[in-house]
This record gives structure tokens, sequence and C-alpha cells, in this order.
């Protein structure tokens, strides 16, 4: 029996898209785009009767965001480790219940309350990025023009994105195609939901490749290397932070993946 119970799911489903199609500049699209706005609201998360996280995030594909945050920050690794998952009836939260022993390894990392490079004041932890664990290369990005050809399906995929402009997204890919999509008013949401997503559906993270359209983080270096991910690739750039833990962790980071001269950093030999 699953552990998730009790809300609606969003668009995480595999090859997923949410909503009616839209086309910029119908009608609907102008008058979505008068109004440019994007949602956002505080959902919580409790883990074994501690609080946990409270995001600033789009409301929806909240069961995935809650067990994408609980795999990246390492409280789950498949889930079957998330014992239960329940929505909480009169606001936006949840409380999980994970192994104990799992808890205990979290904190046990002794990881550092940082103000993160998100969108907003976000605080999270973050262990030395010096100490991190080396990996061996999970593999290659593929060409550059396959690579520019993902994004621009991640870019037509994006709803909210042609509705308001103002939205990141995340999906992850095999290298053919978009397995999971999400948009989030947080980059970092949005990353989370796409990796809950696989893990709901059961589907294989490890060596898959991770499409972003924010500037990768430290934060982000640290979600990919615990979901075994081969590449990380944005149309920004990575930070300094990011590329010390993905050289360590043996990931490939793409910075400028759209331009006709990506940024390739690769892993550490």
């Amino acid at each position: 029996m699953s552990p998730l119970s009790g809300t609606e799911r969003g668009s995480g489903g595999e090859d997923s898209h949410s909503g009616k199609p839209h086309t910029p500049g119908t009608r609907r699209g102008r008058m979505l785009a008068d109004s440019a706005v994007v949602e956002e609201m505080p959902v919580w998360l409790e883990v074994n009767g501690e609080p946990a996280v409270t995001w600033m995030c789009t409301p929806d594909q909240l069961e995935e965001l809650a067990t994408g945050w609980l795999h990246g920050e390492g409280y789950i690794e498949s889930l079957d480790d998330l014992v239960k998952l329940r929505p909480c009836a009169p606001d936006l939260g949840f409380w999980a219940e994970v192994n104990p022993e799992r808890v205990a390894a979290v904190k046990g990392e002794n990881r550092k309350r940082v103000l993160a490079s998100g969108c907003g004041a976000v605080s999270t932890f973050l262990a030395d990025p010096h100490q991190v664990a080396r990996a061996p290369a999970r593999g290659e990005p593929p060409a550059p023009e396959r690579l520019r050809a993902l994004f621009k399906e991640l870019f037509a995929r994006g709803e909210r994105y042609n509705e308001t402009g103002g939205i990141h997204a995340a999906a992850l890919t095999d290298d053919e195609r978009l397995l999971f999509h999400a948009e989030d008013i947080g980059r970092h949401n949005a990353v989370d939901k796409v990796v809950g997503a696989a893990v709901i559906a059961r589907k294989p993270i490890a060596g898959r490749g991770l499409l972003v359209t924010g500037r990768i983080s430290a934060e982000l270096a640290y979600k990919a290397a615990r979901a075994g991910l081969a590449y990380v690739a944005t149309p920004s750039v990575p930070s300094t932070l990011a590329v010390t833990i993905a050289r360590r962790t043996g990931i490939v980071l793409v910075g400028r993946a759209v331009s006709g001269t990506p940024h390739v950093h690769r892993p550490d030999t």
C-alpha cells in the first residue's frame, strides 16, 4: 500500500503535463498574462513529529514536493523508506513518518544552517562541500544540439511560464525525452517535485539528467548528488560551490546550455 494518501496529485506523472494546452498569444494567454502573478503559498512538513521545513512554493504537486525534499535531504532513498505521508486537512501541510535511524543519520551529519541562495530568504542546512565523499563520474550529457532540443521542449511545456514569465521549471530526462516536469516559484522546489514524482512512480533516477531553468547552486548540487544524477544543465550558470560539490561527487554541470558554446564542468578524475 502506498504511504501517500488524501491529497490530489499534480502533474507529476511520467511525461506529464497539467491543464489544457496553451498557446501564447491566445485570448486565454493574453488575459492571464495581463495579471502577471505567480501563485505562492506556505506549505509545511513535519518529520516524525518534528517541524522540518516550510516551503514558499507554487501549491501543486505537493506530495511530489514533500517526497522529493525528503529524498534530497537524505531521509529516504526510495518510496519504501516513507512509512506514511499524511496531509493536514485544514491547511497546506504534511506529516511524514520515516525510519528513525534515517532521521538520526541526517541529524548526525552536523550540517550548518545557512541563508541559501534561493528565491527569497531561504534557510537551509548544508554540509561542508569540501567534506563530501568522492564518487566516480556517472555519465556524460548529450551533445549540445540535443541538449538545446530538450530545453526547447522544457520551455514549450511551461504553461505557467508562457502565462506569466515568472516561474522556474525542472525536468528529469533520459536524453531522449522529458520524463518528469514541474514548475514552481522556487527552482529548488521544482527540482524536488520532479525527483519526488520519480520516487513515487518508482522510476530510476540514478544516471539521469536534470534540466533546470535557474542557476545551479550548492543546494541543487547536493540534491543531484544524493539522487545519483549524471549531469545537471541550465541556461544560466553554476556557482563555485556547486562546481566543487559536483566535481567531488561525479556530476557534470553544464552552464549556458542553450548557447552555442556551453560551459561544461566535469568531475575530478
